[in-house]
């Protein structure tokens, strides 16, 4: 019985990488290397063991793996993630790419490689290798320090860029145009699609998946999700990018729904399959003999990667306003090349535009750079330790007042708060037109001028197709109302600002009468477009401003829903958790001061309740009238009732203490609008990086903050100089329905 070859290589492939990887589990070294090994193992170019028959067929299988290794990617990653990274991880990430990107290229000329080889080793050298940092900081037990969040921020960053990268290289290569204004054309096409397939992601598939939820089972969703996947892979290329884009944005969309984790999990079997075949097949490249005749590009690029990396990371942390120490140990923990230094070599060769030594190189230098990592990470400390005592105090002293000035928390601008609303308007609703218009001029027309005889008539059809499906994005775009407490301190604060307030109106209108006059171009002479436009301005801003408002906030509430809908639902859940396993059991309790109590006619700030007792005053009522989150100066008077928070135990002593008298809580007085709440540090109430003194969340809520939940700590009543960070479940005591608006997206 004949037994087709690909099934036999198959076997030969996984065979070899189960046995390989199970021994590198043994010795604790990456999996990634075992199957680099095992493909060199079954590979051509060693003839100890079986070799793979039918290359070709290996070469597709491993295309396949790539692309579900970025889809995986992308499901890991979230644009939220993205924009929670945050400035230090940005700059230091920027700067090191940058740095050893064109130091890359710069060596790969002197050693005399082409263009296109230096270009693709300055490409594989740009990103790190978050498994293998990840597995070293495991080991070394510091995963928890203060400067890993920086690494994985950093990390982040370089997959979001290299992945950039990976379309520029690919574009270049093939259109061999190195022009600058090529360049800026091309990154600017990728950018608007970007945008426009992540916009209509969101609006189209969580909305979907959430009607469909109750057909899937695990098997149709893991058929839809692949379905999904390759069908972008499909559409990118067909726009002129990669296939390993498409798989990443696609996955990336996917992370902003409610079923990526199950999505994720459902994958991951898929993913390790198709990935362990990639790097197999990575392994059976190299070419020993290759390997020891570019021996001395080799150890270059190896000694470029660690000094290279250590030098740039370092001063792009310094740059962010980090403390010398921790940009010393975040430069020593990404010095090595990474996974996508594989992906991108193969790149190189698949399109035939890289010599044939560029991929043992990337191989090579991989391999040294794993192994030096975990040293690199360990003697980080002692390497500050000697450069604070070489460095000269004065620079010292200036880098820690650089570092201290960098760190401290600024609040916006007024004109900083309105531009960015303005910005936000304006590209959005630019790139939604731009894009429609597009759909239309390509594929409305050519369609519907099949089934119409009449050009004109065809022409008007698209059109007015068009001008219905931009309405409520022209309208957005000219009458959205960004006029919020910031625009109104300008407008009020000085005559001068109101001048530029209005040249903002005027810009955004003008671009709104540009773009519908663009759309009429495409299909009339300038001067009937220029009527054209006039006459749709009119129609839009007038006849139907009301109803596209309305009808443009429901798309608005849509994809902002879409969006929010796993947070919503993490946070969600964290907040149920937290409830469960509230730590301080806090209780709340309403205590009415006896006429005789030593409290009376005291401030709060000299009675030091929190001090002594543990116990926070929430509210005071008196008579008809509740004070929510009483001042510091305000004093007790007979007969006031407080509403205390604190441990069973605190309020006991408390009582017992101070004299007064418990109230009995009647179902009226159980209902009041006074309690403990508990609120998620998230993008929409925007506490992160605010100390509780500074964020004012006392004064718009009327509320006091009595603990909050980080990860496995717990802090009860917090110092007010402490920040806040992201997923913090904050506890607080006061007027539920403020904090609810507080807290309200």
């Amino acid at each position: 019985m004949h037994l087709p070859k690909l099934i036999i290589d198959l076997a030969l492939i996984l065979g070899a990488a189960g046995i390989i990887t199970l021994l590198f589990r043994r010795l604790k070294q990456p999996m990634v290397l075992g199957y680099i090994i095992a493909g060199f193992l079954v590979g051509p170019n060693f003839h100890l063991f079986p070799s793979i028959s039918d290359g070709e067929s290996v070469k597709i299988w491993s295309e396949i793996g790539v692309i579900f290794l970025l889809f995986s990617l992308g499901l890991e990653f979230s644009f939220k993630k993205l924009m929670r990274v945050g400035g230090t991880a940005a700059i230091t990430a920027f700067v090191e790419i940058a740095c050893i990107t064109v130091a890359g290229y710069f060596t790969g000329q002197l050693m005399g490689w082409s263009t296109m080889d230096s270009l693709f080793l300055g490409g594989l050298l740009a990103s790190s290798s978050t498994t293998i940092i990840i597995r070293a900081f495991e080991e070394l037990g510091i995963k928890q320090k203060p400067f890993t969040k920086i690494v994985f921020g950093v990390l982040v960053i370089e997959d979001i860029v290299v992945i950039l990268l990976m379309v520029l290289l690919s574009t270049m290569a093939v259109s061999k145009q190195f022009e600058g204004t090529q360049m800026l054309f091309t990154i600017a096409k990728l950018m608007f699609f970007l945008a426009v397939w992540f916009l209509a992601g969101i609006f189209l598939l969580p909305t979907f998946l959430k009607k469909m939820e109750k057909y899937m089972n695990s098997e149709t969703l893991l058929i839809l999700s692949i379905a999904l996947c390759l069908g972008m892979v499909i559409l990118a290329t067909q726009v002129g990018f990669s296939a390993e884009l498409g798989a990443f944005i696609m996955g990336s969309i996917i992370a902003e729904t409610t079923s990526s984790e199950k999505v994720e999990h459902l994958i991951q079997p898929v993913k390790d399959l198709f990935g362990a075949i990639f790097f197999v097949s990575v392994g059976m490249l190299i070419n020993p003999e290759m390997i020891v005749e570019y021996r001395w590009p080799v150890l270059w690029i190896t000694l470029l990667t660690i000094f290279g990396k250590f030098f740039s990371t370092t001063f792009g942390a310094l740059v962010s306003g980090r403390p010398l120490k921790e940009s010393v140990q975040v430069g020593m923990s990404m010095a090595q090349v990474g996974e996508f230094a594989f992906i991108i070599a193969t790149l190189g060769v698949t399109l035939g535009v890289t010599s044939e030594f560029l991929f043992p190189v990337a191989v090579g230098v991989s391999a040294i750079t794993t192994f030096t990592t975990p040293y690199m990470i360990k003697f980080s400390a002692p390497l500050y330790n000697w450069l604070e005592n070489i460095i000269p105090g004065k620079w010292l002293a200036a880098l820690n007042r650089y570092s201290a000035s960098s760190q401290t928390l600024q609040a916006e601008s007024d004109w900083r708060t309105v531009l960015n609303a303005y910005l936000k308007v304006i590209i959005l609703n630019s790139v939604i037109l731009i894009a429609i218009i597009l759909f239309n001029t390509y594929y409305v027309w050519p369609f519907v001028a099949k089934y119409v005889n009449s050009q004109l008539l065809a022409k008007l059809i698209a059109v007015v197709i068009a001008i219905v499906m931009m309405g409520p994005f022209i309208s957005a775009l000219t009458i959205k109302k960004v006029h919020g407490i910031a625009y109104k301190a300008l407008w009020l604060d000085s005559k001068y600002n109101r001048g530029p307030l209005v040249v903002v109106e005027v810009i955004r209108n003008v671009i709104a009468v540009l773009l519908v006059g663009f759309l009429l171009r495409q299909f009339f002479p300038f001067w009937p477009a220029l009527l054209g436009t006039l006459l749709v301005m009119l129609v839009v801003l007038l006849a139907l401003r009301q109803q596209l408002q309305k009808y443009y906030s429901r798309i608005e509430h849509r994809f902002l829903s879409n969006l929010n809908a796993r947070e919503e639902a993490v946070a969600a859940a964290k907040k149920a958790q937290a409830a469960d396993l509230l730590p301080w059991d806090a209780q709340v309790s309403e205590l009415e001061i006896n006429p005789w109590s030593a409290l009376i006619d005291r401030p709060l700030v000299d009675l030091q309740l929190r001090e002594k007792y543990g116990i926070n005053v929430g509210a005071i009522k008196r008579g008809n009238v509740t004070i929510y989150a009483p001042t510091r100066d305000e004093k007790l008077f007979p007969h006031d009732i407080i509403t205390a928070i604190g441990t069973e135990a605190q309020l006991e002593e408390f009582n017992r203490v101070v004299n007064t008298l418990n109230v009995e809580r009647s179902d009226d007085v159980a209902n009041d609008n006074v309690g403990l709440t508990s609120i998620v540090v998230d993008e929409h109430n925007g506490l992160k990086g605010q100390t509780i003194r500074s964020s004012g969340i006392r004064e718009r809520t009327s509320a006091l903050v009595v603990g909050i939940a980080r990860g496995s700590n717990r802090i009860l009543n917090p110092p007010s100089d402490m920040p806040f960070e992201w997923e913090d479940v904050v506890w607080l005591v006061g007027d539920r329905k403020k904090i609810a608006e507080f807290n309200r997206p």
